[in-house]
């Protein structure tokens, strides 16, 4: 205890009594221009006590990461809280990691943020703020999830109604396609056939053209032969009328002798011939008459 006594007496005496006076004054300072809002000037204080004096007072370096905070400067305002999270001073530690929870929250680091005010309650258990704080980010939390899962959802949805269009899309095409195919094969079989009829009907023009030709020939033929008939028959009866018209020359040798003309006995002839017509013409209409049966017929 003596020794311990000593080693303190000798500390205070190797402290140099101005540069406390210093520390003590620029201290005073620098929380007047805090509390002032001076935060530019405070930093420069707090920050000369601390990397130029050697001053390593938490209070202090809490009131610099504080200074840091109120400019939005949280890059050092995190650099200084950082080694304060794990401070043996509840306060201090649950304020550090309320402030780095603070600053991950307007990152929108929200577990983050959580894991920070969470450490800040473990600290310090009625540290409401930090609570308060735990409880927002998480209902934010929360809500964010929720609002993923329905986007999630919603791009899911939206992804089948995709994959669903598509489908139909190549279902339709699909459709179209064998529509296509089968209408192909129809045209094909259709053109086949329409070939295969032309041809036929070809044949059967042909096989017409040619009974037509070998009628055509055959009545032309009979027509000749008919034509070549008529022609001897015509001639036949021609030379049967100039046999019949040349004079018979016993009948020649008799006009002579009675001294009659051929002209003369054509006409005598002629008249003959007219005579019985006439005879005969009367005969028939007595004909006509009904017969008496009370006469014989005698």
């Amino acid at each position: 205890m003596k020794w311990i006594t000593l080693f303190i007496f000798a500390s205070l005496l190797s402290i140099d009594p101005s540069k406390i006076s210093k520390v003590n004054k620029l201290k005073s300072e620098a929380k007047k221009s805090y509390l002032a809002g001076d935060m530019k000037t405070a930093i420069e204080k707090y920050k000369f006590l601390i990397d130029s004096l050697h001053v390593g007072e938490e209070e202090v370096a809490m009131n610099l990461a504080n200074a840091y905070f109120n400019t939005n400067d949280t890059t050092n305002a995190l650099n200084r809280y950082q080694p304060l999270s794990v401070s043996r001073d509840s306060k201090i530690n649950s304020w550090a990691n309320q402030q780095m929870g603070v600053v991950a929250n307007r990152q929108s680091k929200f577990e983050e943020a959580l894991n920070y005010f969470k450490q800040a309650m473990k600290a310090e258990p009625n540290n409401e703020q930090a609570r308060y704080n735990y409880e927002m980010v998480k209902k934010k939390l929360e809500e964010k999830k929720k609002q993923e899962q329905q986007n999630k959802d919603k791009n899911q949805d939206k992804k089948d109604d995709q994959k669903k269009d598509q489908n139909k899309d190549q279902k339709d095409q699909d459709q179209k396609d064998q529509n296509k195919d089968n209408k192909d094969q129809k045209d094909q079989k259709d053109k086949k056939d329409q070939q295969n009829k032309d041809k036929k009907d070809e044949q059967k023009k042909d096989q017409k053209d040619k009974q037509d030709q070998k009628d055509k020939e055959k009545k032309e033929k009979e027509q000749k032969e008919k034509e070549q008939q008529q022609r001897e028959q015509e001639k036949k009866d021609q030379q049967n009328k100039n046999d019949k018209n040349k004079p018979d020359p016993q009948l020649s040798e008799k006009l002579k002798e009675m001294k009659i003309s051929e002209e003369k006995a054509k006409m005598i002839l002629e008249a003959m011939k007219n005579q019985e017509v006439q005879y005969l013409q009367q005969n028939k209409r007595k004909a006509t008459k009904p017969k008496d049966k009370g006469k014989p017929d005698w």
